[in-house]
């Protein structure tokens, strides 16, 4: 790996983003979804909040910036509302998010009721190990993003538009958490949307967070900060 410093860009609130939090507030069972993740959009904020991101970066990006995306429709929107629809975003599918197979689409109620074998297996096994049927666990995301990461080409400063859950185990692979430092960082630290995390890589090789889900545009702005954690929150 060859880049010295990452940018990590959460995309902005999506319309999943919206349902999920929606129906976990009115105690249904599942989430009012309209399209397959792949194709959930921002929501009105959602974009504005990429706007703001723009300006933001536009004075923050040197001009040999490597430019990457999740294949996924909000991260992409976010990119090329923030940067312009020119914007020379490579997208890679290694950074799409968590898929999460049977339970997408549940609430944590929806799975406790509907899948009860899988809500206890998920509490047996633990978060980065759990992997639900048709989908990943967090430990297939880090396989993903270390291969990535081998693939980088030579560039000073790489940014990457992606997801909570990217932004997360990028923090896990770089800065060598543990489990158990994961489990903490994942209950207690909110990878807002339109956030942006900025890691540096030392001399020595080692990583450190320079800012992490700085979100102080979006205030600047005139816009709420969203805390959303996806399109479920079955795994949380």
């Amino acid at each position: 790996m060859t880049a010295r410093r990452l940018l990590l860009i959460r995309h902005g609130e999506s319309t999943a983003n919206v349902a999920a939090t929606a129906a976990e507030a009115a105690g249904s069972e599942t989430i009012a979804v309209q399209a397959r993740d792949a194709d959930i959009p921002l929501s009105p904020l959602g974009e504005l909040q990429a706007a703001a991101l723009g300006a933001r970066l536009r004075d923050a990006l040197p001009a040999d910036v490597v430019l990457f995306s999740s294949p996924y429709r909000r991260a992409l929107q976010t990119g090329r509302i923030a940067l312009g629809e020119q914007a020379p975003l490579r997208i890679d599918e290694r950074l799409r998010d968590r898929e999460l197979g049977v339970i997408d689409a549940l609430t944590t109620l929806g799975v406790e009721r509907r899948l009860p074998d899988e809500a206890a297996r998920r509490r047996w096994v633990g978060k980065l190990y759990y992997r639900p049927p048709g989908g990943e666990s967090w430990a297939d995301l880090a396989l993903r993003l270390r291969s990535f990461l081998r693939d980088l080409p030579a560039a000073d400063t790489v940014a990457v538009f992606a997801h909570d859950a990217i932004v997360s185990v990028f923090l896990y692979v770089l800065l060598g958490m543990t489990e158990e430092e994961l489990a903490d960082f994942l209950l207690t630290r909110p990878v807002t949307n339109a956030s942006v995390t900025a890691l540096t890589q030392a001399d020595d090789g080692r990583w450190r967070v320079e800012a992490f889900a700085d979100d102080a545009h979006l205030a600047v702005a005139g816009l709420p900060a969203t805390e959303h954690p996806g399109a479920t929150r079955a795994d949380a």
